[in-house]
């Protein structure tokens, strides 16, 4: 038992990632800040508005947005400061590890697994929407038998129903490219997700300026719809309303599934080993990227729900055809065209944070260290776990609709977020002396704040999501008690993880 918690101490942390086949440092804080916008901004405002906004919130999704950003910018400060203590990859994961014990670091990462793999196929499904809405402005079409998941949940009736079709083709193609540029190198990614986030953010002020002419404000009326409230314990509705499936609907419920949207600046800290000067630049890359994303979201749902009644937003690709609706065609390529460019850049953050996570946990011994762990000689990349993500992410974003998703992600983002915050509190106890380049202010308030408005937001998601991780984290148990407890290097018994 003494084993299944015992912590990992900072320095060994830090030693273990300097041997062997070393990740390349060549970011800088701008090149840290682009990759958390390049995950940050895309799928919440390019596709999840539409879903959040319909059957969720109404107008009220600007609220959402602010109540869910602000319980982000609490977790992101507990971020920057282990990002800042503990410059190595792993994010979460290893901050468990240096806090909680070997058990709880591991509860995490698998968490972390499923975040990250099923975050990067929510986004290549809303890619793969944008897409074929580009490829129809020129009249081309896919045939119908690959063009989404074979089913699909709908939320008016609580049941599932068959789309009549294979998989979504464009969901793998984009996948597998990804995969291929971030086996060849850190550089080469990093090059073309600034060349991403320049586009995306681009459309996402037009979109703004434009949609500001086109907003009629009885369309916010009413406001909120579905109520402000939405606050569900394990899927039952305690406080406000629910949709006719038994889900809570209302501007927390919309909350809890907007969090999605912010989910990349905790891809940041992943990137800490190959980041030039990490103490200084994550801290500054993770909080930059949250605070310009959140204002950008705020402005974007007020258009949007301006713009085109709630109960009439499209789920798909809902800005897109907002500008269709008033008669703007040159508007909705340009939207379409920066939708694509920002989603690319989501897929690319998110699969390059997976390969980090895996790359971490196997040099613990938890995974095995000669597959995950292996890092590529000449483009220094992890790259066996980089394709093995790839095919995953693949596999799923082909056949699982995007509402099953989006949810699913969220929990297991917000169980990470919440182990972060408590174990800052845990430091400041075991190791008050250990150099901290950024410190969370407020402490205890900040880290049981974010604690607080993060389970808040766990119990607004419907019980699906409860079993599903349950589900999820009863498998990694498994896994870890048949295999990596066994393999621990931090094993007294097994130091060395054979």
């Amino acid at each position: 038992m003494e084993n299944l918690f015992k912590r990992k101490p900072i320095n060994k942390i830090i030693s273990d990632s300097q041997r062997g086949e070393r990740l390349q440092r060549a970011l800088g804080p701008l090149a840290l800040t682009l990759f958390g916008i390049g995950c940050i901004i895309g799928t919440g405002i390019f596709v999840l508005t539409g879903i959040a906004a319909h059957d969720k919130t109404g107008p009220a999704l600007i609220l959402s947005f602010v109540f869910s950003g602000f319980a982000c910018v609490l977790a992101a400060l507990c971020y920057a400061e282990f990002a800042s203590m503990v410059p190595v990859a792993g994010s979460a994961y290893t901050y468990g590890y240096a806090t909680l014990g070997e058990l709880f670091a591991w509860i995490i990462g698998w968490d972390l697994v499923l975040e990250y793999s099923v975050a990067a196929a929510s986004v290549a499904h809303g890619w793969s929407h944008y897409v074929q809405e580009l490829l129809a402005m020129f009249g081309i079409n896919l045939p119908y038998f690959l063009t989404k998941a074979p089913f699909d949940f709908d939320p008016s009736t609580g049941h599932f129903a068959t789309t009549g079709t294979c998989f979504d083709f464009l969901s793998v193609f984009i996948v597998i490219l990804i995969s291929a540029i971030l086996v060849k190198g850190i550089k080469e990614s990093a090059k073309v997700n600034a060349f991403m986030v320049f586009i995306k953010v681009a459309v996402v002020l037009f979109v703004i300026i434009i949609g500001a002419f086109f907003v009629m404000p009885e369309n916010w009326t009413p406001f909120a719809p579905y109520g402000y409230t939405g606050l569900s314990l394990f899927g039952k509705t305690v406080l406000g309303q629910s949709a006719p499936g038994g889900q809570p609907v209302g501007m927390l419920a919309g909350a809890a599934m907007m969090f999605f949207a912010y989910i990349g600046f905790d891809s940041v800290s992943t990137q800490a080993e190959e980041a030039k000067n990490p103490q200084r630049d994550m801290p500054i890359a993770i909080i930059a990227s949250l605070v310009i994303c959140t204002i950008l979201y705020i402005g974007v749902s007020a258009i949007l729900t301006g713009m085109v009644p709630y109960n009439e937003i499209s789920i798909d690709a809902p800005i897109a055809e907002a500008f269709g609706r008033i008669g703007m065609p040159w508007v909705h390529f340009i939207i379409t065209a920066g939708g694509i460019a920002g989603i690319t850049s989501v897929i690319l953050v998110l699969m390059l944070g997976q390969a980090r996570i895996l790359l971490a946990i196997s040099r613990d011994g938890l995974l095995p260290e000669s597959f995950f762990g292996s890092v590529h000689p000449r483009f220094h990349t992890p790259w066996k776990s980089t394709i093995l993500t790839g095919i995953v992410v693949a596999c799923i974003s082909g056949v699982i609709p995007l509402r099953i998703l989006a949810e699913l992600v969220n929990i297991g983002t917000l169980l990470a977020f919440v182990i972060v915050c408590a174990g800052v509190l845990v430091m400041r106890k075991t190791d008050p002396n250990t150099p901290r380049p950024f410190k969370v202010p407020l402490v205890p308030f900040i880290p049981l704040g974010g604690i607080f408005f993060c389970l808040l937001l766990m119990f607004s998601l419907p019980s699906e999501n409860w079993l599903r991780l349950l589900v999820w984290l009863l498998l990694g148990l498994a896994i870890y008690f048949f295999y990596g407890r066994h393999r621990s290097k931090l094993n007294s018994k097994n130091p060395e993880g054979r």
